[in-house]
């Protein structure tokens, strides 16, 4: 990794409406590759809504979102598809997994929609299923999963093609404490080994204490945690981030 990366994701001064509702504020945060970055805050505070901002799923009312140094508004809709398709992962609060498809189906699903043919995709998502405990597992169908279980096959599903940004809303919420050390293991390698960005949306003080660098929203709004160093002096904040 170079000495001095440029941001992988930056957002700069964001606003997130939902009709005359401001859930997000002004907010600015930077992402840099290889690093796992944590949001904290009560439930209601706008961290969801500034993942989805971030991921692409949602436009921001203002300000602007840019990975790679190219803003999302100066993409078109098939370029925009392409980016979340090829070089994000998601792990969503709800899993969002398909009913029909097997577990292994679900996991290999990002390979597939790149053209992989079934065989392959389906190697490679084998050992990814292995590490969070569902290589047992990979023929049942989503139905016949716990809470718990079908996170972890979201997680696989989110990490199998090797994003350049795994973004995660709460991913070890239904998980007790040996599978969500697992997980978060799994989003750690990512990101030291293959250089991967990992932006954690979360309630658990274990998983942020674990993070290369952590915000907390309150209102909307988003501040860097007290003591943290800024991505860009390396100097430790201690006023708002946006």
């Amino acid at each position: 990794m170079p000495s001095n990366p440029a941001p992988v994701l930056r957002a700069r001064d964001v606003d997130v409406r939902y009709g005359a509702q401001l859930a997000v504020r002004g907010a600015d945060l930077t992402l840099m590759p290889g690093e796992v970055v944590a949001v904290t805050g009560s439930s209601g505070s706008g961290k969801s809504s500034l993942l989805h901002c971030l991921a692409g799923v949602l436009a921001p009312a203002a300000g602007s979102v840019s990975f790679g140094g190219r803003e999302y508004g100066a993409l078109g809709d098939e370029e925009l598809s392409a980016l979340r398709r090829e070089r994000f992962g998601y792990v969503f609060q709800h899993g969002e997994l398909l009913p029909e498809l097997t577990v292994e189906e679900n996991a290999a699903l990002p390979l597939r929609l790149a053209g992989q043919r079934k065989g392959p995709a389906h190697r490679a998502t084998a050992p990814v299923l292995e590490r969070l405990g569902m290589g047992e597992f990979s023929d049942r169908r989503v139905s016949q999963l716990s809470g718990g279980q079908a996170q972890r096959v979201a997680v696989a599903r989110a990490l199998v093609h090797q994003p350049a940004v795994v973004f995660a809303d709460e991913p070890t919420g239904a998980l007790d404490s040996v599978n969500a050390a697992a997980v978060l293991d799994e989003f750690l390698t990512l990101a030291r080994d293959r250089g991967t960005a990992v932006l954690l949306v979360t309630h658990d003080e274990g998983v942020a204490s674990h993070a290369d660098r952590r915000y907390v929203m309150c209102d909307g709004r988003i501040s860097l945690g007290r003591g943290v160093p800024s991505p860009a002096t390396g100097e430790p904040a201690s006023r708002s981030a946006s």
